[in-house]
C-alpha cells in the first residue's frame, strides 16, 4: 500500500496531506479522526486534503495508527545572525553564523538585513523530510 505523505510549509497555510484513496471513506475518517467541526478542503488538482495546521501532530499519530507509516515534510525558519562588529574585522578569525560572509567589510548580498544598531539577520527556510514508522 502506498505510504501517505503529509506537508507542512512555514508560511500560515493549511498541512497539505495525500492518502491513498479508499472508496470515498477518508472524509470519513478526516472527520472522526479530527472532529465533525473540521473542514478540510479536497484540492482536486493535487489530489491532497488541505486541513488547519494545529492538527499536524494528530494526523500523523492517526496515520501511523491506519497506514503503519508516514512521510513527512515540514519547513522551519532557521534565522542566521551576523554582526556588525563582524563586517568591521580585520584579521581572519570569525565563528558567527555568516560563515565569513561579511567578515571584515564582505558584500552585503545574500539577503542579510541590519537590524538594531549592531545585529545582520538572513531569514532562511530549512526544509526536512522525515519517513516516520510506528
Amino acid at each position: 500500500m502506498p505510504t501517505p505523505h503529509i506537508y507542512r510549509p512555514l508560511q500560515p497555510d493549511r498541512l497539505r496531506l495525500w492518502m491513498p484513496y479508499e472508496g470515498g471513506s477518508n472524509r470519513r475518517w478526516i472527520h472522526a479522526t479530527l472532529g465533525a467541526r473540521i473542514q478540510p478542503i479536497y484540492d482536486k488538482p493535487s489530489g491532497r486534503w488541505l486541513i488547519a495546521r494545529p492538527h499536524f501532530t494528530t494526523l500523523v499519530d492517526h496515520l501511523l495508527d491506519r497506514f503503519g507509516q508516514v512521510d513527512a515534510t515540514v519547513e522551519f525558519s532557521m534565522t542566521r545572525r551576523c554582526d556588525v562588529r563582524c563586517r568591521e574585522a580585520t584579521g581572519d578569525d570569525c565563528d558567527c553564523s555568516c560563515l565569513g560572509e561579511h567578515h571584515g567589510g564582505g558584500l552585503w548580498g545574500g539577503g542579510w538585513f541590519q537590524v538594531g544598531e549592531t545585529t545582520l539577520i538572513r531569514p532562511e527556510v530549512q526544509v526536512r523530510h522525515m519517513r516516520i514508522t510506528r
